[in-house]
């Protein structure tokens, strides 16, 4: 759980995605090795920052949607990032004072914030050190907080281009929907191969020049093949901006793709 690494675990000399991603949303637990990775994709694709910060309001959004709209009470967020403002169980409980969230992530520096990040929870929250490619022991270990009888929505927001297509990202999508019951959700956010294609294909040839788990950017059809079997909510997969914008945002295309969709009876 949230205590079994220590900030003695983290290595200042070799970039993480997560601090590098910290570091574009303007927050503080990054180093010079993440800054130096992160400004070179920023030379690369220049607009990264906006869709990275894009990205992290579409999961405030999901969430409101999931527990606002759709009456979710369950949150199995997957490769949660270091945390930073409007954080997937803040959000859900201020819909829902009672809403559940299990965070799974292995980046160690995630796992040194848990234990402040979980002081103020009005209900059962938790996090799992684990490798997203894990699910069996995350099913297991989220099943002391989560009630898998019912509705969960699962959250993977910016996690899948770190699953090489060796790995089979789309056989750990399709193991934790079949974990949870009809009823439930499934939220993806992922990298986009295909919208500013050369300068997102340039900046992830320089993350993996640099990262030891490569990045894989996907195109549009790859990311709507993670939710077969599932009925997509409107708009359906689209970019990053394009999903139930708030009233007056830019919809601009940033390269990502985005999509909710609920498992059917």
């Amino acid at each position: 759980m949230a205590d079994s690494r220590t900030w003695s675990h983290i290595n200042p000399h070799v970039p993480t995605i997560a601090r590098v991603y910290d570091y574009w949303l303007g927050g503080k637990d990054n180093f010079a090795v993440d800054r130096e990775l992160a400004e070179r994709f920023v030379q690369a694709d220049p607009m990264v920052i906006e869709g990275v910060r894009s990205n992290r309001a579409f999961l405030q959004r999901a969430v409101r949607f999931l527990a606002g709209d759709m009456g979710i009470r369950q949150f199995l967020d997957i490769g949660t990032g270091i945390p930073t403002a409007n954080n997937t169980h803040e959000v859900a409980q201020s819909v829902d004072p009672g809403c559940r969230v299990v965070y799974v992530d292995n980046d160690p520096m995630v796992l040194a914030h848990a234990r402040a990040l979980l002081t103020s929870v009005t209900a059962p929250t938790a996090y799992i050190d684990a490798d997203a490619r894990h699910t069996t022991r995350i099913l297991a270990e989220s099943g002391r907080v989560l009630d898998f009888g019912q509705p969960v929505a699962v959250m993977l927001i910016g996690l899948l281009h770190c699953i090489p297509d060796a790995d089979d990202p789309a056989s750990i999508v399709s193991e934790l929907v079949r974990a949870v019951p009809p009823g439930s959700y499934l939220a993806i956010s992922h990298p986009a191969a295909d919208i500013h294609a050369g300068a997102m294909a340039e900046g992830a040839e320089a993350m993996n020049k640099s990262l030891t788990a490569p990045v894989t950017f996907r195109r549009f059809d790859d990311v709507v093949a993670f939710f077969d079997g599932l009925e997509l909510a409107e708009p359906g997969v689209v970019a990053t901006t394009q999903w139930r914008p708030d009233p007056g945002a830019d919809t601009t295309p940033l390269p990502g793709w985005v999509g909710v969709a609920r498992k059917p009876a």
